[in-house]
């Protein structure tokens, strides 16, 4: 009887730790999807930035054309840009910074060319333009979104698979910390305005 009682003792024991582990491990699972479903909506609205410059290099290209080098500069980083592309697997600081670097370069022509574009009231005039811009400038408000909404997600999922017990799982079954959007070198400075 008392044998009876240590054998149903030792697989009710079993069970629980078994059933323990399996809710863990797809709980991280959901958790690991998540951070790849955030992933996936900063990119689309990358490649919303990105199907737009091509429109806008047109309009621009119409009003300024000796402009040629700055519109060469948009397109370069733009091809550069979405021929970057990052595993949702794989989302460690190398990859993601690699992913940012290309980004940055791109935002960093559309401003150069932003600036150019001052210098052509008949261009800023132009309804196309106009809308294109809106429309880009509404899309760098998504992106700031998506990348929150996308560290929030690392966030959670880094948070629980470190903490213990459910670390055991998360190592037992490979399951890594992922990579956040950091703020650009230099953005904790506020920019000096000259006039």
């Amino acid at each position: 009887m008392k044998k009876g009682l240590l054998i149903a003792g030792i697989v009710v024991f079993v069970l629980v730790i078994v059933g323990w582990y399996i809710r863990t491990g797809n709980k991280i699972v959901r958790l690991d999807e998540g951070v790849a479903e955030k992933w996936a909506q900063v990119e689309n609205v990358y490649q919303r930035r990105a199907d737009l410059i091509p429109n806008l290099v047109a309009t621009v290209k119409g009003y300024a054309e000796h402009e040629s080098s700055t519109l060469t500069d948009v397109i370069e980083a733009r091809s550069k840009a979405t021929s970057v592309t990052v595993d949702p697997d794989k989302l460690n600081s190398s990859s993601l910074r690699q992913f940012e670097e290309a980004q940055g370069n791109l935002s960093s022509a559309l401003s150069r060319l932003m600036v150019v574009i001052e210098r052509y009231p008949d261009l800023k005039a132009n309804q196309n333009f106009s809308e294109l811009q809106a429309q880009l400038e509404g899309t760098e408000n998504r992106i700031a979104v998506e990348r929150r909404n996308f560290n929030d997600a690392a966030r959670e999922y880094n948070t629980y698979i470190r903490q213990f017990p459910a670390s055991i799982v998360a190592s037992s079954r490979g399951f890594e910390k992922k990579a956040y959007f950091e703020a650009q070198a230099g953005s904790e400075k506020a920019p000096e305005v000259k006039f």
